[in-house]
């Protein structure tokens, strides 16, 4: 028996009965040879770490644009604790972990000027722009995942649903996290009818919904309504506290122009893209791959190029 024959029959014999089984996946949009080794959710885990667009996250700040300090949280450090998060949820259900690691792992968190989702964006990146443009030929159970992962449709998968719960619980509490270390708030601002039932703490906040998601979920996942309330609560708070507060979004005004005016030049000087991204001018457009290609950038990148295409250099002599 191979080994991903093995580790799928011990997910038949040891997974609940609403997890979701690799060996039932609805498959790839491109059938490749199955891993003698790895189960396919697993080889999709793999795929997506050993991305170039995932790497690229640990130089995309989350709340704070560009803060000084080494604690703040990025991108990367977001998505790894929306995996941790949704395992401890999934592994305490008898769910499919390898499922709902690769989903967390998958949900790259891109930028853009209004109008652009980048849950969609997420899954564009790994289904056409990964690879040199041959996406990662990712399974269904992933796509549906990381395309739902915050907003709108649900998730066909319960474990994608994990995912999009386990998103919530991490940024709402390290955004809290940051916001207290950039002295926007303290811990005591918070209401005491959300601290109260929820927790005084980051760790034990997290840990009261986590908790209250394993204890009452089984065909769907579900909080308790005694901790739903006042969770909902907590992201009002933090929507007029920290997500709109000068302090923290002051500087994002001149994000957004640069961010613009890149994806302008970009679409009137098509050009200047790198290859990639010039064949997806011929696919789908100029505008389609500005977008991409502003998307995909770093804060450092962004700044770099702009500073090469609209920074006059010193005049030597």
């Amino acid at each position: 028996m191979l080994i991903r024959e093995h580790t799928q029959l011990v997910e038949k014999q040891t997974l609940s009965e609403y997890a979701a089984l690799s060996e039932n996946s609805k498959g790839r949009i491109t059938p490749i040879k199955e891993c003698d080794i790895r189960t396919c959710f697993q080889r999709d885990r793999d795929r997506i770490i050993h991305s170039n667009s995932f790497r690229r996250l640990k130089h995309k700040t989350q709340v704070f644009l560009s803060p000084e300090g080494d604690h703040y949280r990025t991108r990367l450090t977001h998505t790894l604790e929306v995996s941790q998060i949704a395992r401890t949820i999934s592994r305490a259900l008898r769910l499919n972990e390898d499922l709902t690691e690769a989903i967390a792992l998958g949900a790259l968190n891109d930028v853009f000027p209004t109008g652009f989702r980048h849950f969609e964006q997420s899954l564009r990146v790994v289904d056409k722009l990964e690879k040199n443009g041959d996406g990662l030929n990712l399974t269904y159970e992933v796509r549906d995942g990381i395309l739902c992962h915050t907003i709108g449709k649900e998730a066909d998968t319960l474990e994608g649903r994990i995912v999009k719960l386990a998103d919530r619980i991490a940024y709402i509490n390290h955004d809290i996290d940051d916001a207290i270390r950039a002295g926007v708030l303290s811990e005591s601002d918070i209401p005491k009818d959300i601290t109260d039932v929820l927790g005084d703490s980051k760790s034990k906040r997290i840990n009261t919904l986590v908790v209250s998601a394993i204890e009452n979920s089984s065909d769907d996942l579900r909080l308790a309504p005694e901790i739903k309330q006042p969770f909902d609560e907590l992201h009002k708070f933090m929507f007029k506290n920290v997500y709109t507060n000068v302090k923290c979004k002051g500087e994002e005004h001149k994000a957004e122009a640069l961010i613009k005016n890149l994806y302008g030049y970009f679409v009137e000087n098509p050009d200047s893209l790198p290859e990639l991204y010039k064949k997806v001018v011929e696919s789908e457009g100029r505008e389609r791959a500005a977008c991409d290609y502003v998307a995909s950038m770093s804060d450092g990148y962004v700044l770099k190029i702009y500073n090469e295409l609209f920074i006059p250099t010193a005049w030597m002599y």
